[in-house]
C-alpha cells in the first residue's frame, strides 16, 4: 500500500471509530430547526419514495417545509404527494398532541407542486415548471438561513431553477441521492457540473444505501421484522408505509432527511444519521468520438458522452436512440455535425449497448463500456473547480460490500430506527398507547 492511501485509510478508520455520541447532539432534533425543499420522483420509477415521505411527515414538525415538488421519470405526480398526505391528514390530530408544529394538512397541499416530467435534454434544461418556479420563489425569501434541497429524483427542476435565476445559488444546499437518480438524470446532472460548478451540493451515490444495507440486521432490525413489528398497525402513516416494497424497508431517499435530524449540516465531513462525505475529486467524465468497447474504462457514476458523425440529412428528421440496460437514450446534434448520447452507470460492471435509428449507418451499431469503481485515493485530491461539492467516501473502511461510503450511515441504524418507531407511536390514540 502507498503511503499516501495508507494514510486515507487511517484517517478513515479513525473517524468511524468516533462514538456515535460525539456528532449526534446536533441537527434538527436538538433545535436546529432548517428550511427543507424535497424535490421526490415519488409514484415515478421507485416507489421507496412513499416509504421516505411517510417519514418526513412524522418529522415535518421540527423543519419548516417548503416545497414538495413532483420531479418524477414515468408515471409519477404531485398526486401522490397528496396521496401520502392524506393519510397524514388521518393521523394529524394525534400527531398535534405531541407537538403543535405539526404543518396543517392543507398547508402542506399548498406547498406540493408539479415538476418536469420528462428528461432533460442535452441542454439540461427544457423549460419553467410550477416546481421550478416555486423553488425560485421560496430560495428568494427574506431569510438569512440556507434552504436545503433534498432531491429524491432527478435534477431537472433545479437545473431549470438556477438557469432561470442563477442568483439563488449561494442560498441553496443541496443533497442529491445520485446513483440510480443520476443514471436517469444525465444531462441536467452535467448542466450543473459544468455551469454552476460552486454549487453546495452532496452527491451521495452509494452512502444512501447503508439505511437498508448492512448495519445490525438481527431480529426487529431487519428490513422487514421492523416494518411488521414496528410500523404496520401504527396509525394510517404506519399502515400506508407496510403496503409499499411487500412490507420491506428501503427509504433510500430518508438519508437526505437524517442527515439534518443528527448530525452538523453545514458540515458534511462530520459524521451524523446521514452519512459522513468527502470532498469531490474531479466530477469524472468521458467522451468518445467512436464506439466505445468493453476495454474502455470510464469512473462509476461518470458521465459517459459517445459522439457519432451523423449521416447525411434524409428525407425524415434523424432519429436515434442508444439503447443500454434499461434504458433508451434519446441522441441528439452536438451542433457540430454529430449525434450525441450521454449515459450514467450505477453499477461497477461491463455494459453493452446497441443503436436504434431511422438513418441506416448508425441503425444496429453496437458498443461496449466497462465502469470501474473510484479508487480509494480519489478523496486525497479534491478539485478546486468544485469548491462546495461532497461526495462518498471511497475508502474500503467506509464500504458496506461494493456501496461507497454506506457504513457511515449503517453504523446508526438502531438509532434511527428507533427513533422512527418512537415517531410512528405518535400517529395512534392515547388509548391505543396505553394498551401497550
Amino acid at each position: 500500500m502507498n503511503t499516501r492511501l495508507h494514510c486515507l485509510v487511517l484517517v478513515s478508520l479513525c473517524l468511524l471509530s468516533l462514538s456515535p455520541a460525539a456528532r449526534s447532539d446536533q441537527g434538527a432534533l436538538a433545535g436546529q430547526r432548517h428550511r427543507v425543499f424535497v424535490s421526490t420522483d415519488i409514484g415515478g420509477t421507485d416507489p421507496d419514495d412513499f416509504q421516505s415521505m411517510v417519514h418526513l411527515l412524522l418529522y415535518s414538525d421540527v423543519f419548516d417545509l417548503e416545497g414538495l415538488v413532483s420531479s418524477p421519470f414515468g408515471p409519477g405526480r404531485k398526486e401522490h404527494v397528496l396521496e401520502v398526505i392524506d393519510r397524514y391528514e388521518r393521523d394529524f390530530a394525534n400527531l398535534r398532541t405531541y407537538s403543535d408544529r405539526y404543518p396543517a394538512p392543507e398547508t402542506l397541499r399548498a406547498l406540493t407542486k408539479q415538476g418536469e416530467t420528462e428528461v432533460a435534454p442535452p441542454s439540461g434544461v427544457r423549460k419553467p415548471t410550477e416546481g421550478s418556479e416555486w423553488l425560485i420563489h421560496c430560495a428568494r425569501r427574506s431569510d438569512s438561513r440556507p434552504l436545503y434541497v433534498l432531491v429524491w429524483g432527478g435534477l431537472e427542476d433545479l437545473a431549470q431553477a438556477l438557469h432561470d435565476a442563477p442568483d439563488i445559488l449561494p442560498k441553496l444546499r443541496v443533497h442529491f441521492i445520485g446513483g440510480p437518480n443520476k443514471k436517469w438524470s444525465p444531462d441536467a446532472y452535467h448542466y450543473l457540473v459544468t455551469r454552476h460548478p460552486t454549487l453546495w451540493m452532496i452527491e451521495s451515490n452509494a452512502t444512501y444505501r447503508g439505511w437498508f444495507t448492512g448495519g445490525n440486521q438481527a431480529g426487529e432490525w431487519g428490513n422487514g421484522e421492523f416494518v411488521r413489528q414496528h410500523i404496520a398497525g401504527r396509525g394510517a402513516l404506519g399502515e400506508y408505509f407496510a403496503t409499499h416494497l411487500q412490507g420491506v424497508i428501503k427509504m433510500g431517499d430518508t438519508p437526505t432527511v437524517s442527515w439534518l435530524l443528527r448530525g452538523t449540516p453545514e458540515d458534511p465531513s462530520q459524521p451524523g444519521w446521514g452519512g459522513r462525505y468527502v470532498r469531490a475529486w474531479t466530477r469524472p467524465f468521458r467522451r468518445f468520438d467512436r464506439l466505445t468497447t468493453a476495454d474502455d474504462c470510464i469512473e462509476q457514476f461518470s458521465i459517459l458522452e459517445v459522439v457519432l458523425p451523423a449521416p447525411p440529412p434524409g428525407p425524415q428528421p434523424l432519429a436515434a436512440t442508444l439503447v443500454i440496460e434499461n434504458q433508451a437514450l434519446v441522441g441528439e446534434s452536438d451542433g457540430a455535425g454529430g449525434v450525441r448520447f450521454r449515459f450514467s452507470p450505477k453499477d461497477a460492471k461491463r455494459y453493452a449497448y446497441t443503436i436504434r435509428s431511422n438513418a441506416p449507418a448508425l441503425d444496429g451499431r453496437a458498443g461496449a463500456i466497462t465502469a470501474v469503481a473510484a479508487p480509494p485515493e480519489a478523496a486525497l485530491t479534491p478539485d478546486v473547480r468544485w469548491p462546495n461539492w461532497w461526495t462518498d467516501d471511497p475508502s474500503p473502511s467506509a464500504a458496506e460490500g461494493p456501496h461507497a461510503g454506506a457504513r457511515t450511515v449503517s453504523d446508526w441504524r438502531e438509532a434511527y430506527l428507533q427513533d422512527f418507531a418512537r415517531r410512528l407511536d405518535r400517529c395512534r390514540a392515547p388509548a391505543a398507547l396505553s394498551g401497550r
